[in-house]
Parts: structure tokens; C-alpha cells; sequence
């Protein structure tokens, strides 16, 4: 192999389907000047194949192989940090690395010399980029499923349905936060039938769901800020929106709670009071529970609870992976944009004023040089007292 390897490989999350490169863009990568290699396996989670890497001319191997020679290694979720088959200095490693929620991770992999790119700290705001917007594509999937994982569970019609004993009327979907995967979801719901309420406190966001079709719920919280994304609500405005939202929650049959926060704590929207006001068959959706909370009061990560007599609370937050074949696709074709962006004629060229590069950039040459990131991963100091 040379040194325009580009290794692809094999997910390790529990859990996790998708991969990161899939065979009908191999073809892509070799025309910029890319040999592709393939760890064996790779693709089985999304129903693709060795021999389908093999058919569109990557060469498939095993994983000490691939992660010996490859010079770029692709992946969605970052590896296992100092494992016997983690990546070593010099390689480059490209993939949705979370480093805002990982910064142990950050400073193992300045430490081991490794370059490391993360896709989803692109800047939703560069318009030039939006073909490797990965955050935004896998989002977007996620929201759309979140629907349909709510339906299945609910034990009633989507729609408004007639029949000859009489109208069955249509459920009601409350949609918290309206960034990419609630806009995706407030679609979805209003495709299948539903009668779709929104929310979001920047106006910018709600106006976008009103566009799509759903009424807005006004709680009188305006934090937009920047980026894009919203501001950190004060106590009191926390303390008002979830009181108002508990005061209105029961008139709705299905929640989908879509709201997060880079690097953050995703805020608390849905308290128990009012999960408790929900009737039974109320299904509740949580795409922001994770290790550090949720939207909903009690949601578990990839499980589903009853907090309340009849109410049904999943925790999704990977939804994408249920998708596998549409999301590694979808994925695939933003990591190809980056590849091309980073390395035109097929050699990485690191240019720190690129302001791609420059947002997606973690660590290079053993040091940590994302601006953020070189704050946030900075080892504890301990503060020396007197004798």
C-alpha cells in the first residue's frame, strides 16, 4: 500500500450499523487519487458486503492490516482509544469523533500523534460545506425515523380516519425543538397524518415548522443565539418553559424530543409532572437521551421505560443506525466531499487558515489545535495550597 491509503473501518459501538464508506462511492475516492481498503466485515450491519467492496475495486482486509498501512482511516464512531488496533501516529483518522464530549479522548490522540478530523464539529453556517454537513444528514434521518418508531408504539391511527362506524380522529404530535431532526420529524408526522404542533425557542426555527404545515406552541422564550443554535435559558426562563409545557402536554398523543446542546447538556423539557399528565397510550421519543440526560425525565438510552401508567418513553438516540443502508450512504457521500476538500490530488494537505479545516481540525502533529477544543481538553490542574 501507499500513502494515499484510505482505510475503512469495522463499527464497534454497540449498537451501531452504519459504515463509513459505502461500495458505490469506492469508485469516487480512486478518481481523486485514493487506494481504498476495506476491513473485513465492514459493511455487513448495512447489507453491504465484502464482495460488494471487492466488485467496486477496494480491497478488503483484515483489521491489523488495515490499521498497519492505511495512512487515513474512516469511521462514524470514534475507536477505541490506546487499544491494540487503535490508529498510530501520523495516521490521519476522519469521522464523527465527538470531541466536545470526549476531550480524554482528544488528549490520547494528541498524545499518540495522530490527526484527527471530526465531521461533526462542521459549522452548520458554512454554506460551502453543506456537502460534507454529516451532523446535519444523519439528523435528518434520525428525525424522520423518530415518527415512526413513535408509531409503532402508539396503539392508535396516525391519520384521521372514516369509516362506516363512524371518524376516528388523527393523533397529536408535539415536536420539541426544530432544528434539523425536528423539522425532519415534523415532515414526517404530517405525511403520516398527524396533526403536528412545534416548538423551538428560536423564532427563526418555529417559523421554519410553520412553514412545513405545523401550529407553533408560544411559550414566550426567545433564545436564539449563535450559529444557529440557541442560547443557555436563564433559571427562571427554564423554570417557565417547563411549566408551561407541562400545563399543555396532555392534550397530545405522541412527543418527539429532538433539542441538544454541542458539547453540553441537552435541556430538560419533559419534567415528570408532566409525564404524569400525559393520558395512557401517550408515547414519548427522546433523540437527546444519552449519558448526560435527556429532553424527558427518565429516558434511558436505547431502552424503552413506562414511567407512568400506560406511557411509553423511548430513548433513541442513534437512530440513524436503524437506517443503516440510506444513513451509511448518506454518510458516505459527506465523507467523500471532506476527503476532496482536504486532499484534492489524494495527499492530506493541512492548511490552518482553511476555515474548514479549521473547525473540523482536532489534533496534528502531537499537539491539540482546535481552538475550543485545546481549552477544553486541557488536563485539571490542581491549585496548591499553603503549608
Amino acid at each position: 500500500m501507499n500513502h494515499t491509503a484510505v482505510g475503512v473501518l469495522k463499527e464497534h459501538a454497540p449498537g451501531e450499523r452504519r459504515v463509513a464508506l459505502v461500495p458505490g462511492d469506492v469508485a469516487a475516492l480512486a478518481r481523486t487519487g485514493f487506494a481504498v481498503c476495506v476491513e473485513h466485515g465492514a459493511g455487513d450491519r448495512a447489507w453491504f458486503t465484502d464482495q460488494d467492496y471487492r466488485d467496486a475495486g477496494a480491497v478488503v482486509e483484515e483489521a491489523a492490516a488495515i490499521r498497519r498501512d492505511c495512512a487515513i482511516l474512516l469511521c462514524v464512531d470514534p475507536p477505541i482509544v490506546e487499544s491494540p488496533l487503535s490508529p498510530h501516529a501520523g495516521q490521519v483518522l476522519i469521522g464523527m469523533l465527538q470531541p466536545l464530549h470526549q476531550p480524554h479522548r482528544v488528549r490520547a490522540w494528541a498524545r499518540q500523534g495522530i490527526t484527527t478530523v471530526s465531521l461533526d464539529m462542521l459549522p452548520r453556517t458554512l454554506s460551502r460545506a453543506q456537502a460534507m454537513d454529516a451532523l446535519t444528514s444523519q439528523t435528518h434521518l434520525a428525525g424522520y425515523r423518530a415518527v415512526f418508531v413513535a408509531a409503532a408504539a402508539y396503539r392508535g391511527f396516525m391519520p384521521m380516519l372514516t369509516t362506516a362506524t363512524g371518524t376516528v380522529r388523527p393523533a397529536s404530535v408535539l415536536v420539541l425543538g426544530c432544528g434539523v431532526a425536528g423539522l425532519s420529524a415534523v415532515g414526517a408526522a404530517r405525511r403520516a397524518g398527524a396533526v403536528v404542533t412545534a416548538y423551538d425557542v428560536r423564532p427563526e426555527a418555529a417559523a421554519a415548522a410553520r412553514s412545513l404545515g405545523a401550529a407553533v406552541l408560544d411559550l414566550a422564550v426567545d433564545a436564539a443565539g449563535e450559529g444557529g443554535y440557541a442560547r443557555a435559558l436563564t433559571e427562571t426562563e427554564t423554570r417557565a418553559q417547563q411549566e408551561t409545557l407541562a400545563a399543555v402536554i396532555g392534550r397530545f398523543d405522541i412527543v418527539i424530543a429532538t433539542a441538544q446542546v454541542p458539547g453540553g447538556e441537552p435541556p430538560l423539557l419533559v419534567t415528570e409532572t408532566a409525564i404524569d399528565r400525559l393520558r395512557p397510550g401517550a408515547v414519548l421519543v427522546d433523540l437527546a437521551a444519552g449519558a448526560l440526560g435527556g429532553n424527558i425525565a427518565g429516558s434511558v438510552p436505547d431502552a424503552t421505560v413506562e414511567p407512568a401508567r400506560g406511557v411509553t418513553l423511548i430513548g433513541a438516540p442513534n437512530l440513524a443506525s436503524d437506517m443503516a443502508p440510506a444513513a451509511s450512504a448518506a454518510y458516505s457521500r459527506n465523507v467523500c466531499a471532506l476527503l476532496k476538500h482536504l486532499a484534492p490530488a489524494g495527499a492530506l494537505r493541512i492548511d490552518p487558515d482553511d476555515e474548514i479545516q479549521a473547525a473540523v481540525l482536532i489534533t496534528h502533529g502531537g499537539a491539540i489545535v482546535h481552538r475550543t477544543l485545546a481549552r477544553l481538553a486541557a488536563p485539571p490542574t490542581r491549585e496548591r495550597t499553603g503549608a
